[in-house]
This record gives C-alpha cells, sequence and structure tokens, in this order.
C-alpha cells in the first residue's frame, strides 16, 4: 500500500507538472496580432542569393572555356570565425585561386562581402559531419559540371593557389581521385573507427581534393552516409563513403605529407622562421590558428614570388643579351635596338613608366669575370668562410659569420638544394644538406654576390636498390642584383595593431614612470573635468564630433588649419634635446641650430629639457639665458622644461618632452654634440613615415682631433720633423655661386673619411618618429638611469614592432668629439658599453699602429733597473 500511494504521488505530480507548463507556454506565447506588428520584416524568410553570383561565376562561364573553372574550394568555417579566419582566408590565398571560393556555416550564419553559403537545417556544432557533407552535396549540385577538382578545406589552413594549380593540372581529373594526408589513426583509435586492414581516410587538417568524377559518384548518396556514421570523426566518414561509392581511397604517397603539410606543433605553428623546407615545398599548411598569421604567411610567399618574377626577368634580359651577339649588335647599342619595321626593343627610355632596366648590367651574362677592374685598388677580393669569416679588407680580419650573411647564405643553400631534388620524383632519389665545410664570398656592388661553396651532402635512393651515402660537392654560384624598384609608401593609414607582448610593456612603462614621479610638481595634478571620469572615453568622442562638424563646413568657416597635410619638404620637425650642464657645447648647438633653422626660417622647433647639473649650477641659468635670448630675436618656438636637479634620465627626459607634442606631431631625438643642417633636416622628413617607418640615422662620430692631427699619430719616428709644413691646395673662389643655403650646408659638414671618424654603426641615439608611433610601442624603458641602454633596448623594441626601421648612413649628422667620462657607479652592462664608446672614439686602427710603433714601450714595457 505504500509503493502504490508513492508511485500515485509520482504520476500525479508529473501530470500537474506538464499541466503547468502548458498553461505557462500558452500565457507567456505573443498573439498573433502582435508578431505580425512588430516583427512583420523579420517574418520574412531568407532568400538565398543565386549561387551562381556568390561565387562570381557567369552563366556562360565553364571549364573549357575559363582559365579560374580548374577547382571550386569549400571552406567550412563557423559564426565566430566569420570576422576573423574567414575574412583573412579570403583577403590572402583566395584571391590567387586558379578557381572560385565560398564558405559554408550554419544556417544563421551572415557576413556581408564574403562569399558565404548558410547551409539549412546546419548549425556550428562540433564535430561538422552534417555540414561537412552538406557542404559537397551543395557544391556538386550547384557547380558539379563547371570545375574540374574539389577542395575540401578548414578555415585555419593556408593555400598557395600558384602550386596548387600546378599540381592540379598534372592530374586527370576524368578519374576517380581522392587525394590527401592519408591516416588510419593511431593505434588507440584503429578499432573505434572500425577501418578494415586495406582501408584508409584523408585527414580534413591540411585539405581534401576529389575530382570532379569522384564527386559525380559521391554526391547523390551523401545522405545515406549521414544516415550510416559509425564514429564522431567527419574525416573518416567521408573516406568511408568515397570508398564505398567510388571505390578509391585516399591517396597512398608519402609525397602527401610534403605538399599536404600538417605542422604538429598546434598553435605555435607557423609563427616562428618561415625560411623552412617544409613551408617551401607544401601546397597547403596547417594549422594557422591565429588569422593574423595568414597575413603574415601570404607576404612571405608574395615576396617568394617576386624574386621569382625577377630571376625570370634576369634570365629574359640574358636571352636578349645573348641574341644581340648573335646578330652582331654591340652590347652598348641594345637599349636602343630597332627591330625590323621601326619597331624599339625597349619601348621605355629610363625615367619613364614601364623602363625595364639597363640591359648592359642586367643582361651581363652569369661569370666569375664579368667585372674586370682596371687598377689593383678596384680588384674586389674573396672572403673565407668556414666557422667564422676571414677577411683582408675588414679591420677584423677574422670574426663571426655576421648574421645577414649567414641569412643569405642559408637562403642560397635552400634555392640550390630545391634545384637539386627538382627531378628526385623521376630518379627516385633525395638529396638532403648536411653541412658548410667552407666557401668563398664576394661583393660587386654593380653587379651582385658571387659564392663558392662546398657542400656535404647526404644522397638517399628510395627507388631500387636503396642505399644512403655522404657525397660532397662544389657550388659555384652566382647571384645578380636586379633592376631598382621604386615603391611609394602611404601616408597617413591606420595604425597597424600591434603585438600583445608590446601593448602589455607599454602599460608596465607607463605605469612605472607614473611611480617614478609622483613627486613631481604636477599643477593640474587632480583636476579632472567631467571629461575624464570612469573609463568612459567620453573626451575622445566628444572631439571625435567636432572634428566631423569641422570637416564638413566650408574652409573659410573652419576654425583653424590643424588638420591641412602640409608638403612632406615642409613638415614641422619637433626637436627634442635633453641637456644637463655643458653650456659652452650647448652655445655651439644653438649657433648651428640659428644658421640652419632660425635665419631660414624652417618648420622645426626645439625642446630643451634642462637639467641642473650640481658640479657646475651656473650652466643652467646660462642655458635658459641664451634661450630667451634666440626666442626673443627670432620669435621662434623654442621651449624648455625645466626638470630641476631631478636625477638625469635620458629616456625620461625625451618623455618629458614629448608631453610638448601632440600625437600626431613629428618628433626628432637629438643630442648636443650633434652638427646637422638642411640635408639632415630634409631626410628626417622624408625618411620618417607616419604608421609606416622610423628613422634610425647611423651618424658619423668624429675621433680626437688631438689624435687626428698629431704627427705622433700619423708618421713615424723618422718622418717626423721639427718644420713640417703643410700644402695647403689652392681654395676655389667659388662662393659666389653658392646660394646662402648651400654655404651653410657646407659650413655644417664634417671631414667624412676614416682618418677623421667613423659612422657609429651601434649607436641608437639619433631617431626621428611620430609621437603616436612612440606611444604605440611603449616607448622607453624608464627604470633605465644614467648613461646609455635606454636608446638600444627602444631600438630592439621598433624592430619588434609593425614598424619599418629605416636605418642608412648619414653624412650630414655629425657627432663632434668630446671626451667621455664613465662613471664606475653605472650598471655593468651600462659601463661596458661607456668604455666601448670611449675606447672607439679615440682614434683609428691606423692612429693606433703609428703609435705603437712609434712608442714600442707600449707593447713591450722595458723591465725597472734592479728588478728581479
Amino acid at each position: 500500500m505504500p509503493r502504490r500511494s508513492k508511485w500515485m504521488h509520482l504520476v500525479a505530480g508529473v501530470v500537474a507538472g506538464v499541466t503547468f507548463g502548458v498553461f505557462l507556454k500558452l500565457c507567456l506565447r505573443p498573439s498573433s496580432r502582435t508578431s505580425i506588428e512588430a516583427c512583420a520584416d523579420s517574418a520574412k524568410l531568407y532568400v538565398a542569393p543565386d549561387p551562381l553570383a556568390i561565387v562570381d561565376l557567369k552563366s556562360d562561364e565553364t571549364l573549357f572555356n575559363s582559365n579560374r573553372t580548374l577547382v571550386f574550394v569549400g571552406v567550412m568555417t563557423a559564426e565566430q570565425y566569420l570576422t576573423s579566419r574567414a575574412r583573412a582566408v579570403y583577403e590572402t590565398w583566395a584571391q590567387d585561386l586558379p578557381g572560385r571560393i565560398a564558405f559554408f556555416s550554419s544556417e544563421v550564419s551572415r557576413a556581408p562581402g564574403l562569399p558565404l553559403i548558410p547551409l539549412r537545417s546546419v548549425d556550428d556544432s562540433y564535430p561538422p559531419q552534417k555540414k561537412s557533407f552538406l557542404m559537397l552535396l551543395y557544391m556538386y549540385e550547384h557547380y558539379g559540371e563547371r570545375f574540374e577538382w574539389f577542395m575540401r578545406a578548414d578555415d585555419d589552413v593556408y593555400v598557395r593557389g600558384d602550386k596548387l594549380g600546378e599540381f592540379l593540372r598534372s592530374v586527370d581529373s576524368r578519374k576517380p581521385q581522392f587525394i590527401g594526408q592519408a591516416g588510419r589513426g593511431t593505434n588507440n583509435e584503429k578499432d573505434a573507427l572500425a577501418l578494415d586492414y586495406n582501408e584508409n581516410f584523408c585527414m580534413g587538417g591540411p585539405g581534401v581534393l576529389i575530382s570532379r568524377e569522384t564527386m559525380r559518384r559521391v554526391a547523390p548518396h551523401v545522405k545515406y552516409c549521414l544516415k550510416h556514421l559509425y564514429t564522431t570523426h567527419e574525416d573518416v566518414e567521408l573516406g568511408r563513403c568515397v570508398a564505398k561509392f567510388a571505390g578509391v581511397s585516399c591517396t597512398w604517397s608519402y609525397d602527401m605529407q610534403t605538399i599536404l603539410h600538417h605542422n604538429g606543433s598546434g598553435a605555435e605553428a607557423y609563427t616562428g622562421r618561415l625560411k623552412k623546407r617544409e613551408v617551401h615545398r607544401a601546397i597547403t599548411l596547417h594549422p594557422v590558428k591565429d588569422h593574423r598569421q595568414m597575413y603574415r604567411l601570404h607576404t612571405y610567399f608574395k615576396n617568394l614570388r617576386i624574386q621569382d618574377l625577377r630571376e625570370q626577368s634576369l634570365d629574359l634580359h640574358r636571352d636578349i643579351q645573348s641574341s644581340a651577339r648573335e646578330l652582331g649588335v654591340e652590347g652598348t647599342h641594345v637599349n636602343n635596338f630597332v627591330l625590323p619595321g621601326g619597331v624599339p626593343l625597349f619601348t621605355a627610355k629610363m625615367g619613364e613608366p614601364g623602363y625595364l632596366g639597363d640591359n648592359r648590367i642586367l643582361g651581363a651574362p652569369i661569370d666569375f669575370n664579368r667585372y674586370k677592374a682596371n687598377k689593383v685598388e678596384d680588384i674586389v677580393p674573396f672572403d673565407f668562410i668556414t666557422k667564422s669569416i676571414h677577411s683582408v679588407s675588414h679591420s677584423n680580419p677574422k670574426r663571426r659569420v655576421e648574421t645577414p650573411l649567414k641569412e643569405a647564405l642559408d637562403d642560397v643553400i635552400r634555392e640550390v638544394m630545391e634545384i637539386i631534388n627538382a627531378p628526385s620524383r623521376q630518379r627516385g632519389r633525395v638529396i638532403d644538406f648536411n653541412e658548410l665545410l667552407y666557401g668563398y664570398t664576394r661583393l660587386q656592388p654593380v653587379h651582385g654576390v658571387d659564392h663558392v661553396l662546398d657542400l656535404l651532402l647526404k644522397y638517399r635512393r628510395y627507388r631500387g636498390r636503396k642505399m644512403t651515402a655522404a657525397v660532397r660537392r662544389h657550388a659555384y654560384l652566382q647571384q645578380s642584383f636586379t633592376g631598382t624598384e621604386i615603391r611609394e609608401l602611404p601616408m597617413g593609414e591606420p595604425a597597424p595593431i600591434e603585438e600583445a607582448e608590446i601593448l602589455e610593456q607599454l602599460e608596465l612603462n607607463v605605469k612605472n614612470y607614473q611611480n617614478d614621479n609622483e613627486d613631481f610638481d604636477d599643477p593640474n595634478q587632480n583636476q579632472n573635468s567631467f571629461l575624464d571620469i570612469g573609463n568612459i572615453n567620453v573626451r575622445q568622442a566628444f572631439e571625435n564630433s567636432l572634428l566631423k562638424i569641422h570637416n564638413n563646413l566650408p574652409k573659410m568657416l573652419q576654425w583653424s588649419n590643424d588638420n591641412y597635410e602640409y608638403a612632406v619638404y615642409y613638415r614641422q620637425i619637433h626637436f627634442i634635446l635633453p641637456l644637463l650642464g655643458r653650456f659652452e657645447t650647448f652655445n655651439r648647438f644653438m649657433k648651428n641650430y640659428e644658421d640652419i633653422v632660425l635665419k631660414s626660417d624652417q618648420p622645426v622647433s626645439l625642446i630643451v629639457v634642462l637639467f641642473l647639473d650640481t658640479e657646475s649650477p651656473l650652466d643652467y641659468e646660462n642655458s635658459e639665458t641664451l634661450v630667451k635670448h634666440f626666442k626673443s630675436l627670432y620669435g621662434k618656438d623654442i621651449r624648455i622644461v625645466a626638470m630641476g636637479a631631478t636625477t638625469f634620465s635620458r629616456g625620461a627626459a625625451l618623455t618629458e618632452g614629448l608631453k610638448e607634442c601632440s600625437s600626431d606631431d613629428l618628433v626628432s631625438f637629438i643630442d648636443v654634440d650633434m652638427m646637422f643642417n638642411h640635408i639632415s633636416l630634409r631626410r628626417i622628413r622624408i625618411n620618417t613615415v607616419k604608421y609606416n617607418q622610423v628613422y634610425f640615422p647611423i651618424v658619423f662620430s668624429q675621433y680626437n682631433p688631438e689624435v687626428v692631427y698629431s704627427d705622433d699619430y700619423n708618421k713615424f719616428k723618422e718622418e717626423i720633423t721639427e718644420n713640417t709644413e703643410a700644402d695647403n691646395a689652392e681654395e676655389n673662389n667659388d662662393d659666389d655661386t653658392k646660394t646662402e643655403t648651400e654655404l651653410a650646408n657646407l659650413k655644417y659638414s664634417g671631414d667624412i673619411d676614416n682618418d677623421f671618424g667613423y659612422f657609429r654603426q651601434y649607436g641608437f641615439g639619433i631617431l626621428s618618429i611620430f609621437k603616436c608611433d612612440f606611444e604605440r610601442v611603449g616607448g622607453f624603458d624608464l627604470n633605465i638611469k644614467g648613461w646609455g641602454l635606454e636608446d638600444v633596448q627602444l631600438f630592439e623594441t621598433l624592430i619588434k614592432s609593425n614598424l619599418t626601421v629605416y636605418r642608412i648612413a648619414d653624412e650630414t649628422l655629425v657627432h663632434i668629439f668630446h671626451s667621455v667620462d664613465c662613471d664606475s657607479k653605472l650598471e655593468k652592462s651600462q659601463f661596458l658599453m661607456c668604455l666601448g664608446t670611449k675606447a672607439s672614439t679615440y682614434g683609428s686602427d691606423k692612429h693606433m699602429t703609428y703609435y705603437m710603433l712609434n712608442h714600442p714601450e707600449v707593447l713591450w714595457p722595458q723591465k725597472v733597473k734592479g728588478a728581479s
């Protein structure tokens, strides 16, 4: 009886619950009238666009009359990836396909601008068996007779369209083909996958290629295959379906692991170095989890394509040169040669659009003796390479192989191995690079680079009698320079997205700087207005709205011209100069600034970040007085940021100076020891591009004048006489024909010679950059105090950023010699760097050699008399 009562209560509870649920559903359901009035537009059914229009396929376009009907690629994606991975695929490799592409997603997916096909009654759940099979069915029903091949791909695969086209054209699409990277699952999965001993499947990640005949046999049975699934693995079930109805299995081929490449490192795949054999040989690369890496891969392969086109251009120039020799045409006349009928061989001349380059140089034959020196001094010697590099023309005759040369040799060897292994499939052998034993290399500035390399290789034959053997081969190689290409950089485009680590560093640097400078007097501290309240960027929104109103007004009604884009040569430059004492040097700098900037009314402003030097306190007041003098005399923008007795830090000083500039200002960090002229300003303007490029000039640093002009460092003892008379060359009295600008440039130009100084290749203190770019990469590490190191770290940060670092020797920027005092209290790395700079600026190797030979006691000190 208690058991019956218990069951009765249970049944009664269920009935009551169902009744209550139905009642709630009826109460909460909106009326039909409400639905019609409130949701009339949304109640309309989604009308699918024309399948041909989705992929931009014309109705009369077939595989017989179009070169874009070789392959149709169906990319499986999900709604959450439409704006990231799918968009990246469409904007990169999809544009180079020898066919068409479409993205297949769930029924509710929408993505304007993408060739998207929402599959009816399909969601984005995983595993995507239904999405995969219905995608194949859709492809067959709407495009089955218009393409030779069909490809099933994921949204995290990169496809090289040119190599895909070459491969597919070599395979007969009229036969049933099912091409992919064959798999049978892991040992633990074999029984669960229900595969016979002779069955396999094509792994879906790297992509699967299906011929038109295979699609014709399989597509009508897709729904049957969906109803008879053995596992949850979509690619396994597709392989089972193809084997059942098309009678073919996935291609058993070792090459498929190479050309359809899968990287097992997951999210880290293809995020590192791309100059690898597996990357270059692959047709597809999988997986590319971060969609930003898709753009990086695309740029890399585009650069490889440019290299191939340049090599083809050189081959054509050589063929023209060779043909001209056979016709008896001299090499100097080839550029102006006219073909029969009055048609010029080269229609465009130098400086005209379409100019193809100088055939005399580009068409030079491949020959180590094509450059013949007229003098012994003009002979270009070879450098010898082993583990180190040995050269007769370098100040350091034995040194480690520099990174650029090492990378260049890696590229050359990789290309050599690709050429050697090109016929490997036909010959049934593979040759792998093992080691570079030794080599010779030289650079000819006009023609290119010559290499002689002794390579240790490994020969492996896998067809017939299998064998492996080590072999040595000499490679005589020549890399020819191509014509100069000029590419205009865009000005003022939106900033690219920075890496997360750089953005984190930016926040960290700002926090550290704020903590270090909490004691600074700030009159605006704690005086925030209502526009700064909270995290809502009200101020920015307000300013943007005003800017839109301003831009829509007629020019006569616009209240300012701040948004006017001046010509590049007249762009405003903001010099930021940190200064600690050294009034006499500052006085010399201001004289330079007066002659170049103030007198010629150049659009340049100067911000002096002034620190008090406790050892020479009068310098502080004198510097202020000097600035006031020039400001009152010329009425120009010269500002002082007074730092008082704050501990000097160059990074903090430049950061304080930047606060005086707006986000779009072009700033240039300069030192008080620098000498510059009008050409320097021009180069700063044209070499600094907002959102794209920063300018790190390599300045010329003068040696100690006491060494440069001393006979003890320039002659042997016996050549030194008491009455040495200098031979004064006749001066050209052509100053009257020069303009004031040219005379100023001559006045502030140093003697650029190995005896007078050197280009400071490892100096990074002089920088030109837009403030918005400086802030975007995080700025200086403000924890660094004292001399040096902050500029090196900023340089390394900029190298890692999306900005291009333009670095070139600038002879117009001269660092005037001054003695360097290295404080022993500095950090060890800073102290050693300071000592290195002090030693390198003392004099040249030649000066030191003369001094040592004139004073042998420096090298071999005589023993003190009486010492044992």
